[in-house]
């Protein structure tokens, strides 16, 4: 594997250390104009920066999925304003933006029985690296899959990285 972290950036990985998850907020809405511009606005007047966002579709509803610099504010602020929010913890990693790395990352996985439901990119703040947010639907395989990647190596987004 050559996706190494850089020096400090991940500590070393010790028998049953927690993983630190990113939480990411699914928004549930009509498929319509104008009700991604309202989530939007909600995030905005709130004053919270949107980090990340995929959007899954289907002909009558869709799941806006988010990852914010203040999930707790932006969670109260949908509820508030009468929209069906859910928090699910997702990980989230860099990778050199190189030919072949998310390959060598998402076989690793693979390779390891962990099932990726979906995936989506993450802004970075580094040009030479890409952000990838990764879901995988079971906690115990969650965990397992950020105690993988750092062990080969790969570099963990945190909470912190992107308030």
């Amino acid at each position: 594997m050559c996706l190494k972290s850089e020096p400090g950036t991940n500590p070393p990985q010790e028998e049953g250390m927690v993983i630190i998850m990113l939480q990411q907020i699914s928004v549930f809405v009509e498929n319509k104009a104008g009700r991604l511009c309202a989530i939007v606005e909600v995030l905005n007047e709130s004053r919270i920066n949107i980090r990340a966002m995929n959007i899954a579709d289907t002909a009558d509803y869709g799941i806006v999925r988010l990852i914010v610099s203040d999930t707790e504010n932006a969670l109260k602020a949908f509820n508030e304003n009468n929209f069906t929010a859910r928090v699910f913890d997702v990980i989230a990693f860099t990778i050199p933006d190189k030919f072949g790395a998310l390959y060598e990352v998402i076989k690793l996985l693979g390779d390891n029985g962990i099932n990726i439901e979906y995936s989506y990119s993450l802004i970075g703040k580094n040009k030479s690296e890409a952000g990838i947010v990764i879901y995988v639907k079971n906690p115990d395989k969650n965990a397992e899959a950020g105690e993988i990647l750092i062990k080969a190596g790969v570099n963990l987004i945190t909470p912190v990285d992107i308030a």
